[in-house]
């Protein structure tokens, strides 16, 4: 086996951009910013792109770290035809567009004290009960004004409640016609709401028609690309969509802490995913592992230089 280009020191200099951050990482090009660095031209190709339809997974608590503008910027840009998100995430989007906040905490203290003082927490961030309060008023008064004879899909219900907002990602997703998916909505506070207003009113929700939308989509794609932001239920969503047509995922970029060799989804390589089609053999995809708190908001903005400039 012969050795490949040299690896080059990086060199930082004052009031260099993002992008000239990542492409010093490229020159490097070493364990996971070498890889992040790749992410970045990959991003750029599918986003370029113009024959590629574009999903987003978004997992973890991304929207309570303050990574929910990202994505509320990249559906305003055009640069997110499909967003399959986890129900928290959109439960947390929910209440930052209604005017509560998240706010800095602590990963070391007193969960009892917590407890005690109605303070949830979410690693280092907290959030107050009242915010959860505000919430279910909102949820309750949007769920009354549905059709009780209707069957809603969960795009459709998300759509009808980002309606409601002003700002956010679903608010977002609403105003410029972008469906959200959210497979897994009954674990969530969304999910618990609606239960909670179908013990007294009526509510219908079909988990599965939304699997039309999402197939035709993929079928009638010339090609698709993938940014996943964790695993779990959103990753597999979008992956497995394509094992209905004859194709796979021409661009996938992956960022996630986990580990591959526990055997969980968020952890499995990508490499993994080619063995059941639902990447082509030939796919530009790469994996980086870190804290997307770090590398989304470096990835996305590195290629929005290269894009907007």
């Amino acid at each position: 086996m012969e050795c490949g280009d040299p690896v080059e020191q990086v060199t930082i200099r004052p009031g260099m951009s993002v992008n000239e951050l990542v492409c010093e990482l490229a020159r490097a090009g070493a364990y996971n910013g070498g890889a992040l660095a790749r992410a970045a031209d990959i991003y750029e190709r599918m986003l370029t792109d113009k024959k590629t339809v574009k999903f987003f997974g978004l997992a973890g608590a991304m929207v309570p770290a303050g990574m929910g503008g990202i994505v509320s910027d990249l559906l305003t840009r055009g640069y997110i035809d499909l967003l399959v998100s986890t129900g928290a995430n959109l439960t947390h989007d929910i209440i930052e567009a209604l005017g509560c906040r998240h706010y800095h905490g602590s990963a070391f203290c007193s969960d009892i004290e917590l407890r005690q003082e109605e303070i949830n927490r979410i690693y280092d961030v907290f959030l107050p009960n009242e915010a959860f309060a505000t919430f279910e008023s909102f949820i309750q008064e949007s769920l009354s004004t549905l059709d009780p004879g209707h069957s809603y899909p969960i795009s459709e219900l998300l759509t009808l409640l980002g309606k409601r907002l002003d700002h956010g990602i679903l608010a977002t997703a609403a105003a410029t016609g972008i469906p959200v998916y959210c497979p897994a909505v009954a674990d969530s506070m969304i999910g618990l709401q609606c239960w909670l207003y179908s013990q007294s009113g009526k509510i219908s929700v079909d988990a599965f028609s939304d699997m039309r939308g999402l197939i035709d989509r993929c079928f009638t794609a010339e090609k698709a690309g993938a940014l996943l932001v964790g695993g779990g239920v959103p990753k597999n969503f979008i992956l497995q969509s394509m094992l209905m047509t004859p194709q796979g995922f021409t661009y996938a970029v992956q960022l996630t802490g986990d580990r591959p060799d526990l055997g969980g989804l968020s952890g499995a390589t990508l490499d993994e995913a080619r063995s059941w089609g639902k990447i082509t053999g030939d796919a530009q995809a790469v994996t980086v592992y870190g804290d997307a708190t770090i590398t989304l908001p470096v990835l996305v903005a590195a290629v929005l230089e290269r894009m907007e400039r």
